[in-house]
This record gives structure tokens, C-alpha cells and sequence, in this order.
């Protein structure tokens, strides 16, 4: 899908008003100067949905969710940031002009993009060969009808047939200007011993693997001939636009109804998905007969918590995935299982039952994944006391891997219940196994900070494979060490508060107007907030720790060239609507006056008028610039960030403010802007007293101390000391200028 260029990026971002869109979707109700409703993405009887007009943002201050008008129907609709901008710009009538891929175009393009064109001409070949030709017709079309598939779902689907030819998309593809290149690379062709170039798929049924923005990545093809050689299945092989362990077979297709229903079902195969979707089961997806894997599983947790593994009735096929569920567990998923009847598979049972029986069945029949797991292991068992004791080491180590504490309680609970055990042994087996785990973390972490501490030169690696292997045996494997370790090194988690204030700043007010204090003589000092920022930080030689932080700030920066160039429109917008402005207020003024002095008078109050709102407009658009761009950025991280940092969670109620006159934040900034740079500065000095002092504890406890590197870490404790009276002082009162602590 062609990209939509800046400017009109731009024009669908200044045309949608987040009011009118989330309307679409949420009854909003005024209250004060933002809107309110009950939240779309979590169910919820008061609302604490929040809709800021003059922001362009909404956000639940229940779940978190929200963002622009982009971020909005992204998130609504589950679309990608070009789906939803298309969206837009078809609600406001915004024109979006895209074009075919030339031969010349598609040989420039860049190999993934070449790759992701060669499977679009794939998908609709085969497309086409299924309905519109005899051999597609009667053979493929005829085995899904067979198996139950109406043509709704061959549709949607985007179901197909591969002419059993040995060249018949080879053919066609190079035809259309398509390079034998990227069709081998995708997998549509193989080549031979001899050199000679085949369709892979020929002769199968064909089902498309979208990614989760709808782009085709893969084929899986069924052959349908019974004396064809080679498997039942032929895949696309991996590539640089395939990873099968970070795809999921139906994904695209089932996204909204995951987030709808809040829950994931999950089976094996093609014809599972898609016969549960004929029924009306619409959130299922499949792992497509590989095992589950880390990457399938973060991305359904992107749209919900809660996942259901569906089984058939073969226990020896159970025992072997229950692996892939605790890695659902340790991704901190709530995971149900449901078994079918003997004899039935997802798309059998679909197709012997009605969409109403299928629906019951589901929800009555699943029960938690631990239930299932001991019902299943239990299984033969009986009173074999070796037998019991290895069933409850498996429990054990499925409750381990689950990261919220209170469930793992829940769950030791019920197991000892269940399994007649003592809770105390299960919970002590329990804390072994995730110390164990937590230590392995932590030894991964130390290799991999000594990996990149000594480099990885091959002509030194086994002098540094035993620095490696030299820090990982010195360190403390208890938990208890791992952690306080983590926090001691991470100094991001600790100056996060600070920088977080920081970076809020320049999102709120970025373009802004700032007074940065006065000159030699006397003359005000007048830059951006975003300026302010970047000039202070860099006088103390500071940047943002948490690197995610320190990449917004830089695309804060790289928008200064685009807020010029379009203040200088915005200007002329404004003079008109001031110059519209002066003119209906002296129509009505000579409508209504009865004298040349109240003319007069009148006049010069809507002068003042026309001026006071024509510099607050630039003002505002100066401010909520930065904003309202990042707010709708491609890039998740930043828009996501954003979005959550410019909201406001509390706002103060009307008898606090009936009888108290409260300054909005940006009117305080020339005092905010200089304390938050010196509490960040404060906040440093107390991690360097707090290290300072741990080295001096550490030396002192030696055998035999060096007596001059404590003086020396006494000296430094005592400057630092010094210095961070200095900047609690300055905290304290109103200030202007940082002061260096170099």
C-alpha cells in the first residue's frame, strides 16, 4: 500500500477534530471545557472517558487508553497508522491520490517492499484461479465447498488455488515485471538441482498468512491429489518479511473481536479459524501446527489478557504443548482450556453444530489451565506416591513462571487443596523454582553487560568468554542480591520522576515562549520551552537516562523547521479571522450606537478584542504545537508516550475554584522550567552520595583498607553534601538560571 505523503498527513491531522470522531463511536456529554462518556475499550458503568477539544486527545483515566484522533481509531478499529489515517481522511472528504506499481517502480523499490508486492500479485493469482478458472473451480473451489466453507468466507479469507502447472505463476509474475529474485525469496518458486525455476505451491489449495497490519507475508498450500509426492502441507519458508514465530494465522481477522470479547481463542490450523469464524467465533487464531512461541504470544497479548487453548481429545498431544502454556503464564496471561469430544478437531465440532452450540459449548466447557494441567497429569497415576510427587514438581514449576505474586498464592492454594499437599512445602517449592529463574535472568544480564564492557573481538573472544564466565561464577545468585543489584545499577528508574517532569514540559508548552531571564542590559531573554530545556541540559551536561525519553526530546527538536513554516500559515489564517472579526463587530456596532462617542468607545474595546484573540491564537497554537503533532506521530512509542504525559488525570473541582484564583501551569513555567532542572540535578547528587558512600562502607570492611582512597571518598561525599545545599536551596525559591555543579 503506497504511503500518504506529509502534506497530506498534515491536512488529515488539522481536519480531524477528536470531538466529532470519538462521537462515532461514544456518547460524550459536556463538562467544563472537555467532553466525557463511558470508555470503548473496557467495560465500566461511570464514565471516565475524557475528550480535550482545544487538545485534540481523549484518554480513560480507567484502563489508560486514548491519544489522538489517530491514535483513537487505531486503537478502536485496530487498524495500522496508514489504515487509520485513510479512515480520516474519508470522513473529511480528504482526497488521497495512490497509484499501481510500475515495472520501473516495483525494480527501485527495496527488497521487502518488492518482496511484500510479489505476495500481493501471488494472493490475487490464486485468487483468481479459484473462481474464475475450470481447473480452480472444480477442484479447489470444490474442496472447500466440501468441507463446509461458504464463499463469504473464501472472501474473507482471501482463499485460493495454485494451477497445477509447473510454471503457471512463474509465468504470469515475471510477465507483470516481477523479478525471479523476490519470487524465490518469498517462496512462490523453488529452484531445481538443474537450476530450473517451479511454482512451489502448484496444485494446492492456498491460504494467505496476513501480518497483523493486513500486508500477505506467507502461503500455507494443501495439496489435494493423494499420489502427489512430498507432504500434505508446503509453507513459504522464512524471509525478511516472514518470521512464522512472530506470526499468527487469522490474526488480522480476528483482532477486533479479540479486543470486543477481551479474550483469544486459540487452535492449530487453517480450517479450524476459519470454520470457528463461519460460526460466529470470531477472536480465534492458530499457530498453524508449530509450537506456540514467545513472539505469537506477546502479540495477542497486545489486544487482550485472557486466552483460551482449545484440545482435541488425544492426551498424549496435550501433555506435549502444555510447555507453550507456561509460557503464556509467564507472560502474566490469564489461560483457560477447553477440550472437544473424542474423535472431534475446532473444525469438525464447527461444522456438526450450530453457531448457538458452538457458543454454549465454549463458555461452558473451559476451565483454568492449572485444573486442566493436573486433571491431565493425574491421569493414570493413582496412588504411586514417585508418580504424585512428579505430577506436583510440574505444578510447582507452571506456578513459578506466573510474575504476579498474588496469583501464584491463589493458585498454590487451590493446589493444595486439590492435590492433598501441604500449602507451606508447595509455596517454599514454588519461591526454589522462581529464584532459580530469577537467578538465570540475572546471570543472563551480567554476560551480557560483560559481553559488551570488554567488546567481542574474535581475536581476544576467549579472554573474554572467561571475563565472562569469571563475573557471572563471582556473582550472588540470590534473588534478594539480583534485585537490589538491578535497582542500585539502573539509575533510570530512580531519576525517572525527574526526567518525566522534564519531558512533560516540553510536550505541553514546546514551541512556547519562554523567559529565560535577563541580559547584561537588562533586556529580557526570550527563547522556546523547548530551548530552555535543551540549554540547560546541556550547561550541566545532562541527558535523559531512559533512552526512549531522550528519542522523543530529539523528535521534539527535529519539529522546529515544520512549526515555522507552518506558524507562517497559521499567521495568515489568524489576520484573516482577525480582519472578519473587526469587520462583523463594526457592522453591528453602527447598527446599534446612537452616538459618535459610544462609536467611538465601542471601536477601540473591539480592537482590543480582535487583538487579545488574535495573539492568544498564536500563543495557544505556539504551546500545543509540539502535542498535537506527536500525539498522532507513526511512531508508537512517541505517540503512546505522548499521549499520556500531556493528559490531564486530576483537574481541580469547582468550589476549589470558585473562590480561589489558580494560574494555569504554563503562566508559572518561568518557575517550574529552572526548579525541575535542579531537582533532577538534587536527585543525581543523592544517587552519587548513596554510591559514594556504599564504596567507602565496602573499603572500610576490608582487611586492609586503602587509607587514601577513603580520604578521597570522604573528600567527595563531603563536596557533593555541599553542593546539594546548594540546590535545595534553590529548589526552594523562585529562580530563574541553572547554576553548573561541575
Amino acid at each position: 500500500m503506497p504511503r500518504i505523503d506529509s502534506e497530506t498527513v498534515n491536512k488529515i491531522l488539522d481536519a480531524a477534530d477528536i470531538v466529532e470522531v470519538v462521537s462515532d463511536f461514544v456518547h460524550l456529554q459536556r463538562r467544563g471545557a472537555n467532553y466525557i462518556g463511558l470508555c470503548p475499550f473496557h467495560n465500566e458503568r461511570t464514565p471516565s472517558f475524557s475528550v480535550s477539544k482545544s487538545k485534540g486527545i481523549c484518554k480513560c483515566f480507567s484502563c489508560g487508553k486514548g491519544g489522538s484522533a489517530v491514535n483513537f481509531i487505531m486503537l478502536h478499529e485496530q487498524m495500522t497508522y496508514q489504515e487509520a489515517l485513510r479512515y480520516l481522511a474519508k470522513k473529511y472528504n480528504i482526497e488521497i491520490v495512490e497509484k499501481e506499481l510500475t515495472p520501473q517502480e516495483i525494480e527501485q523499490a527495496t527488497e521487502r517492499e518488492s518482496m511484500l508486492a510479489a505476495n500481493e500479485f501471488a494472493l490475487q493469482h490464486f485468487q483468481h484461479n479459484l473462481t474464475e478458472t475450470l481447473e480452480g473451480q472444480n477442484i479447489g473451489l470444490a474442496y472447500f465447498r466440501q468441507r463446509g466453507i461458504n464463499d463469504e468466507m473464501v472472501s474473507k479469507f482471501k482463499l485460493g488455488y495454485s494451477i497445477d502447472k509447473r510454471d503457471d505463476l512463474l509465468k504470469a509474475a515475471v510477465s507483470k515485471g516481477y523479478k525471479e529474485k523476490y519470487l524465490l525469496e518469498t517462496g512462490l518458486i523453488g529452484k531445481s538441482e538443474k537450476g530450473e525455476y517451479y511454482d512451489r505451491f502448484r496444485g494446492r489449495v492456498i491460504y494467505p498468512v496476513a501480518s497483523i497490519s493486513g500486508k500477505i507475508v506467507a502461503f500455507g498450500g494443501r495439496v489435494l491429489r493423494s499420489d502427489k509426492p512430498g507432504g500434505k502441507y508446503v509453507n513459504s519458508p522464512e524471509s525478511i518479511i516472514y518470521r512464522k514465530s512472530y506470526e499468527l494465522y487469522g490474526l488480522y481477522q480476528a483482532k477486533s473481536a479479540i479486543v470486543k470479547r477481551n479474550k483469544c481463542v486459540l487452535v492449530e490450523g487453517y480450517m479450524d479459524v476459519i470454520s470457528m469464524h463461519q460460526k460466529g467465533v470470531e477472536n480465534v487464531v492458530a499457530s498453524s501446527g508449530t509450537s506456540l512461541t514467545e513472539g505469537q504470544i506477546r502479540l495477542i497479548h497486545r489486544f487482550t489478557d485472557n486466552i483460551t487453548v482449545i484440545y482435541d481429545s488425544d492426551a498424549a498431544g496435550i501433555k506435549a504443548s502444555l510447555r507453550g502454556i507456561d509460557m503464556i503464564l509467564a507472560e502474566g496471561m490469564n489461560v483457560k482450556v477447553l477440550q472437544l469430544p473424542p474423535g472431534d478437531d475446532p473444525d469438525s465440532y464447527s461444522q456438526t453444530h450450530s453457531s448457538t452450540e458452538v457458543e454454549e459449548y465454549l463458555s461452558t466447557h473451559e476451565i483454568d489451565f492449572i485444573k486442566f494441567k493436573i486433571n491431565i497429569l493425574l491421569e493414570g497415576v493413582g496412588n504411586d506416591p514417585i508418580q504424585r510427587a512428579k505430577v506436583v514438581s510440574d505444578i510447582v514449576k507452571s506456578i513459578a513462571v506466573i510474575p504476579d505474586e498474588i496469583a501464584r498464592a491463589s493458585y498454590i492454594k487451590e493446589c493444595s487443596f486439590t492435590l492433598n499437599f501441604d500449602e507451606k512445602i508447595l509455596s517454599n517449592e514454588v519461591a526454589k523454582v522462581r529464584n532459580n529463574i530469577l537467578e538465570q535472568e540475572f546471570k543472563k544480564v551480567k554476560a551480557e553487560e560483560a559481553k559488551r564492557e570488554y567488546g567481542d573481538d574474535n581475536n581476544d573472544k576467549s579472554d573474554t568468554q572467561q571475563k565472562v564466565e569469571q563475573q557471572v561464577a563471582e556473582s550472588d545468585s540470590t534473588a534478594d542480591v539480583f534485585i537490589g543489584e538491578i535497582l542500585k545499577k539502573d539509575r533510570s528508574q530512580q531519576l525517572k520522576p525527574y526526567e518525566e517532569t522534564i519531558l512533560r514540559y516540553v510536550l505541553k508548552y514546546g514551541f512556547g515562549e519562554f523567559k529565560a531571564g535577563v541580559d547584561d542590559k537588562g533586556q529580557s531573554i526570550v527563547c522556546t520551552v523547548a530551548d530552555y530545556i535543551r540549554t540547560a541540559m546541556d550547561q550541566e551536561k545532562l541527558s535523559f537516562s531512559i533512552s526512549k525519553y531522550q528519542h522523543i526530546f530529539d523528535a521534539v527538536l527535529s519539529l522546529r523547521d515544520t512549526w515555522e513554516s507552518e506558524k507562517l500559515i497559521f499567521n495568515e489564517q489568524a489576520l484573516y479571522i482577525r480582519k472578519q472579526q473587526w469587520i462583523d463587530g463594526e457592522e453591528k456596532i453602527r447598527r446599534e450606537a446612537q452616538t459618535l462617542d459610544e462609536i467611538e468607545r465601542k471601536e477601540k474595546d473591539l480592537l482590543a478584542e480582535c487583538d487579545a484573540d488574535y495573539f492568544k491564537a498564536l500563543k495557544d497554537f505556539d504551546f500545543n504545537f509540539v502535542e498535537r503533532r506527536l500525539a498522532s506521530s507513526p511512531d508508537d512509542e512517541i505517540r503512546n508516550t505522548t499521549t499520556d504525559l500531556v493528559t490531564e488525570k486530576y483537574q481541580l473541582s469547582k468550589i476549589h475554584t470558585k473562590y480561589a484564583n489558580i494560574p494555569e501551569e504554563r503562566d508559572t513555567l518561568n518557575e517550574l522550567l529552572p526548579r525541575s532542572i535542579f531537582e533532577l540535578e538534587n536527585a543525581i547528587l543523592e544517587l552519587d552520595i548513596t554510591d559514594l558512600n556504599d564504596g567507602l562502607k565496602a573499603e572500610s570492611s576490608k582487611p586492609s583498607p586503602d587509607s587514601g582512597l577513603i580520604v578521597s571518598i570522604m573528600a567527595k561525599i563531603l563536596e557533593k553534601q555541599k553542593l546539594k545545599k546548594v540546590y535545595a536551596k534553590l529548589i526552594g525559591d523562585r529562580v530563574i538560571t541553572p547554576v553548573s555543579r561541575m
